[in-house]
């Protein structure tokens, strides 16, 4: 946080929990005027947390002042149309990576400027740094464990030099010593799930509100003979295994969801494997590909394993991914976040 001098205003994103609530103990002892801003999102699950009211008392015990911004109606049409879509269209979303993109760092960056404040700081784990040129690198976060540096892609240079992260550089032990130390207490438990599911099942929502594209349809195996029938393609995912209700002593996973046939296609675990896949949508953290081809790591899930590969750009935004060995199954709908050591190049949404 070195380009940010003291008494500047910097807003944080509070969500009430102890990551957001760590940074902003942080920010405050660094000496710059806070501001904390709670976005009001909708809850598509009974037994919501509240996330406002716990914000609103982390802020009161800090010291600082807090505002709860209503963005249900844009989230709404952002994040959760586009998500519950995409399951019905037979892919696997990501949604914290749209909400990234379009509402943290897009409707909240704005509020934050129109507060008043010159940062806009979140509590990811993930680290920000300056070239000697003054463009931004984006890294993996110094706790691996918790490094949210994947859903974090789709970030550019005009974002960044108004974004601080300052737990980039922490533990996750290191920032709940944070908030011992200045005695903040009652932040919400850590969330593993979607937030706007409040830890319900997708498919629940989507039985609710998209229940015309639960149409059940084949499972062929891959010679095409048909083995079974699911109960609609928004129940599935490539790679997954339980659920499918095939009989048989041999596991078998979803190799290939078809849309358009409204059909799955599924194999051992021997074929879950694959060379490479296709990318759309790219975004480079620089603003620009190192080259028209490169080798770099790529990682196709939050917490799986990166794995070094060929990129090729193939056009009109898109890229031919390549393995140097057979990966891990890659599901339409996720992000493929291209690595270089550390530091994130960019990436693009899995197409096929």
């Amino acid at each position: 946080m070195n380009r940010v001098e003291r008494g500047q205003k910097v807003a944080i994103a509070l969500s009430g929990g102890a990551d957001s609530a760590a940074a902003a103990v942080l920010l405050k002892n660094k000496g710059f005027i806070v501001t904390a801003l709670t976005m009001l999102l909708p809850a598509l699950a009974p037994g919501a947390p509240d996330h406002a009211g716990a914000a609103a008392a982390v802020a009161q015990s800090l010291g600082i002042e807090h505002k709860s911004i209503d963005v249900a109606e844009e989230f709404e049409r952002l994040v959760i149309v586009p998500f519950l879509d995409g399951y019905a269209g037979g892919t696997t979303p990501n949604p914290c990576v749209t909400c990234n993109r379009a509402v943290k760092f897009g409707l909240l960056l704005d509020e934050a400027s129109r507060v008043g404040c010159d940062f806009l700081a979140t509590g990811h784990y993930a680290r920000l740094s300056t070239g000697d040129d003054g463009s931004f690198t984006l890294s993996r976060g110094a706790d691996r464990r918790k490094d949210q540096s994947y859903l974090l892609w789709t970030l550019d240079q005009p974002t960044l030099s108004r974004v601080l992260m300052p737990l980039g550089e922490l533990k996750k032990a290191e920032s709940l010593e944070t908030l011992r130390r200045a005695q903040v207490a009652g932040t919400l438990p850590e969330s593993q799930d979607i937030c706007f599911l409040a830890g319900g099942a997708y498919t629940r929502v989507i039985e609710e509100r998209r229940a015309n594209a639960l149409v059940p349809g084949p499972i062929f195996d891959a010679s095409g003979k048909l083995v079974g029938e699911h109960r609609g393609l928004a129940y599935y995912t490539v790679g997954q295994r339980r659920g499918l209700g095939l009989a048989g002593s041999e596991a078998a996973y979803v190799l290939e969801i078809r849309p358009d046939e409204n059909a799955l296609v599924v194999g051992g675990r021997e074929s879950l494997y694959t060379d490479g896949f296709i990318v759309g949508g790219l975004n480079f953290i620089s603003g620009r590909a190192v080259a028209d081809e490169f080798v770099c790591a790529v990682q196709t899930r939050y917490r799986g394993p990166s794995l070094p590969a060929r990129v090729a750009l193939i056009g009109d935004g898109g890229a031919r991914v390549l393995y140097q060995e057979p990966g891990p199954p890659a599901a339409p709908g996720q992000s493929a976040v291209f690595y270089e050591g550390e530091t994130v190049l960019g990436g693009g949404v899995i197409t096929g």
